[in-house]
């Protein structure tokens, strides 16, 4: 089974980039997009009749949202964390027989790491959801986590120290969050594998030179290691200032 997740920075933008394309080569069973920044009836997407669509719109024009194509027909379906509808439109849970899939936009804690505060009490309200999850059947997670875990996972380590997205205290949320029983994949695999990035800067040669943050993530339970057979970043498809990250898995009664 092979899942995709995507923050496209506007949808309406990177399907004249070459989204739809991705998509198709892809051949995902599962394809999850964070930061689709629209509103119902802005865009009609035409994936072909076995993939079924699930939308979850921010209450601001604009901004945040996310989305899920998947073959896999749901046992069910939730937005938001609990019965927190969730107005910016940042996570969508899907039931599958053997999993849940949790596609998530972890909220920015902003340059001046205004909203830092907000950013903590968020973290641990979805870590505690994704162990109630947990507690009836394996959970994946995927989306933009808006952190950069360890210092290989970004280019300048020492300079960004401090920033958004690698605070101590984003770095820590995400090292607990781990420590309760969830595998980063593409770790996993590849635990010391550097220049592996997902998201780079608009600024000019930035990307050419591959000066990244890897702050996109397929997260899985522990106990779904045996399960996993690869990850991996597709660094090589532009559209966004993103780059999309792939997980396959062995079918867990799906």
């Amino acid at each position: 089974m092979k899942l995709v997740s995507w923050n496209v920075n506007g949808l309406r933008a990177c399907v004249n980039k070459g989204f739809n394309d991705f998509f198709k080569e892809s051949g995902a069973d599962i394809f999850c997009v964070q930061e689709t920044k629209l509103q119902e009836g802005q865009i009609v997407l035409e994936q072909g009749e076995e993939y079924m669509q699930y939308w979850n719109y921010a209450l601001k024009k604009g901004y945040s949202g996310t989305a899920v194509f998947t073959r896999i027909k749901p046992l069910s379906v939730r937005y938001g964390i609990e019965e927190d509808t969730e107005p910016e439109g940042r996570i969508i849970t899907l039931e599958f027989a053997g999993f849940y899939l949790v596609n998530v936009y972890t909220p920015n804690a902003k340059r001046d790491l205004t909203r830092l505060e907000y950013r903590m009490e968020w973290e641990d309200r979805f870590r505690n959801y994704l162990l109630a999850l947990d507690q009836h059947k394996p959970v994946v997670v995927c989306g933009d986590l808006n952190v950069a875990h360890q210092d290989i996972d970004l280019k300048n380590a020492k300079s960004n120290r401090g920033n958004s997205g690698f605070t101590d205290e984003e770095r820590g949320k995400m090292t607990t969050l781990l420590d309760s029983g969830f595998v980063d994949t593409f770790r996993y695999f590849y635990p010391d594998t550097e220049g592996a990035y997902s998201w780079w800067s608009y600024m000019p040669k930035i990307r050419e030179r591959n000066v990244g943050w890897r702050i996109d993530y397929f997260l899985a339970s522990s106990r779904m290691a045996p399960q996993l057979v690869e990850a991996g970043i597709e660094s090589n498809v532009l559209g966004s200032d993103h780059c999309p990250v792939v997980l396959t898995i062995k079918e867990l009664d799906s």
